[in-house]
Parts: C-alpha cells; sequence; structure tokens
C-alpha cells in the first residue's frame, strides 16, 4: 500500500513539474546519487530474487533513463572528491556493483560500456580463485528451483526430517539447516560444493547448466584483470564477503581482499563496501588505519557533504523499483519521502 502511494504521489510530482524543479535546484547540485547492483540474470535470477537481480533489458532501460535525463554520470572517485570540494555537476551520479559477479562480465558490462558509463565493482575475492558457485545464495537458488519437491534433509545433513519446498517456511528453514550444519561442520569450500551437487540432485536441478553458465560465480582473477585494463575500477568488499567484529579479523579480511585486487589489476583499492550492508561504528578506526578512503552502506539516500566518509549511503536499484520511483531519486524527489532503513 505505501509503495503504491508513492508511487501516485511522484506521478502527480513528475506531471506538476515538481521533478524538473528540484532537478535544477542547488540542493540537488550539492547531492551525489550513488547507485548500487548487485546482478543482472544470465538465466532466471530475476525471478528468484527481484531485490538483488534484474534482467540485462531492464537493466538497459534504466541506462536508457539515465541519459535521457541528463545526469552528470561520474566515477565513484571522481563522484566522492567532488563532493567533497562542493563542485559537482548537475544531477550527479555514480555507478557500483556489488561482490563481481560473472554476470557483471557477462551482461552489465557490455551495456555500460554501450553507453559509455563508467562503474565501480566491490570484488569480493575468494571464490574469483575458487571458480565455483558461491555457496550460500546457490543453496537458495537451488531450493527456489526445486521448490516442488519435497526435501530429505538426512541424506545431506544426517537429520532425519523432510520439508516441502512449495511452503516458503519450510524453504527458510532448508536454507538455514543447510548453512548451519556447513557452518557447525567446518566444511571446506569443496566440500560446500560436494553439498550443493549432492542438493542439485535429490531436486533434479541441473547443476551443470549453472556451472556452465556461471549462475552465481564470481568472476575469474583474469576476467578481473581484463575489465581493469579496459577501465573497469575494481574496489574491496573484503576476501570472503563477512565483517568480523574483531579488529585482526577484520583487518586480515581488507588485507587478503586487497592484495588479491593487487595481483589482478596491479591497482592498489581504497574504497570499500560492506558485505550484506552490515556495518558497526567500531569498524571505523580499522578502515583508518587501513588507508580507506570510502565505504558505502545499503543505506537509501543521496550522499551529502556532511555524510561520513565511512558509511555513505546508495539507492540499491532492483526489478521491484519502479520507473517512477527511479526517476524520483536521479531528480532527488523521492529524499523527501519517508525511507524504509534497511536492516
Amino acid at each position: 500500500m505505501l509503495k503504491r502511494i508513492k508511487q501516485t504521489g511522484l506521478t502527480f510530482a513528475k506531471t506538476a513539474g515538481v521533478f524538473s524543479f528540484i532537478q535544477r535546484s542547488r540542493w540537488r547540485r550539492a547531492r551525489l546519487l550513488i547507485l548500487g547492483y548487485h546482478g543482472i540474470a544470465i538465466d532466471d535470477e530475476h525471478q528468484w530474487n527481484p531485490p538483488l537481480f534484474m534482467r540485462q533489458d531492464y537493466f538497459r532501460e534504466r541506462l536508457r533513463i539515465i541519459k535521457k535525463s541528463g545526469c552528470s554520470i561520474l566515477s565513484l572517485a571522481e563522484g566522492l572528491r567532488r563532493l567533497s570540494t562542493g563542485d559537482l555537476p548537475p544531477k550527479s551520479v555514480a555507478f557500483t556493483f556489488d561482490d563481481g559477479n560473472y554476470d557483471f562480465y557477462k551482461q552489465a558490462y557490455p551495456v555500460l560500456k554501450e553507453f559509455d558509463i563508467p562503474g565501480t565493482v566491490y570484488l569480493t575475492s575468494f571464490y574469483s580463485y575458487y571458480n565455483r558457485p558461491v555457496f550460500r545464495p546457490t543453496v537458495s537458488y537451488l531450493l527456489w528451483k526445486g521448490q516442488t519437491s519435497t526435501l530429505n534433509l538426512k541424506t545431506l545433513t544426517g537429520r532425519d526430517e523432510r520439508l516441502n519446498l512449495l511452503n516458503g517456511a519450510d524453504r527458510t528453514k532448508a536454507f538455514e539447516e543447510l548453512n548451519e550444519f556447513a557452518s557447525n561442520s567446518r566444511l571446506s569450500a569443496e566440500e560446500k560444493d560436494a553439498l550443493m551437487f549432492k542438493l542439485a540432485k535429490q531436486l533434479k536441478v541441473d547443476y551443470d547448466h549453472l556451472l556452465e553458465e556461471r549462475i552465481l560465480h564470481i568472476m575469474t582473477p583474469e576476467e578481473v584483470g581484463r575489465l581493469a585494463a579496459d577501465g573497469v575500477d575494481i574496489q574491496l568488499h573484503t576476501h570472503r564477503h563477512r565483517t568480523p567484529m574483531v579488529r585482526e579479523l577484520f583487518t586480515r579480511e581488507i588485507k587478503d581482499n586487497r592484495d588479491s585486487i593487487h595481483s589482478m589489476t596491479g591497482s592498489f583499492p581504497t574504497h570499500f563496501c560492506y558485505p550484506s550492508g552490515v556495518y558497526d561504528n567500531k569498524f571505523t578506526p580499522w578502515l583508518k588505519e587501513m588507508g580507506i578512503e570510502s565505504a558505502t552502506t545499503c543505506e537509501t539516500q543521496l550522499a551529502t557533504r556532511n555524510s561520513h566518509p565511512y558509511f555513505l549511503p546508495r539507492l540499491i536499484d532492483n526489478s521491484n523499483l519502479s520507473p517512477v520511483e527511479f526517476e524520483g531519486w536521479l531528480t532527488g524527489v523521492s529524499a523527501f519521502l519517508p525511507q524504509r532503513r534497511q536492516s
């Protein structure tokens, strides 16, 4: 209901000329819209998880809207530099992509190149070297693909329990049980992959298809290197996609991630994105110690000179965001509407 009210209000505001007025204002010029994306679907990922994935044609339409609206598209580094010095051009926008999924290489980057748009990829690097499907999202994807089945956990975890995957609660329980088993058993990456293979086989999901299409894979070092050579900005997202609350473990994640990116690209990354949007004030001195210039969150808002450089807001664009809502953020009008805080 709230979403429908927002869409109606934004449509009225656009018709009444409010979009045009705000986007030309000094208020909007003093703000940077950092766009965040997670995945551009290779197959049916946008049906499985619309908040994280969108179709390539949907993404292309977003870029058409941005170009048509006359936005000033900046690299992340330039956008943040000009934000701090107070000389942003009109309607400034920067593009970021989380994780470094192979779908960026195959689906997103060709469209960015078509529109001549710079982008920053926040790369999580462990699965770049072990190039198999990433465990947690792939388990969720497999359970969704096999939702007409009944899952027998005994053959997977040893627990004698059957779950009807048509039931959303049972599907969530299966996901939690499998992740807890992998964690408690301290499964290696290879053992997790074997578990996913067994899960797919039981659910009659074609695991070989995931491997062939590289769905939910991270880009290889060679692919990352090619993108960097072509001008794509590769930045930090931790090595193992996690943010430990212990200083030594947290800084190790940054170091391992930075060393990996340096070996792939030759660059020394200094911008960071919190995995899953999980951040905490205690990270501030640790990030400073590691020479980090900025860190982005999943909190929805435009960035200003008053935004803390380690807690920068972004708009996480996704399939559920209507065109008028998206335009509302480009112009800045949506910033005046109440926002739901990210968990």
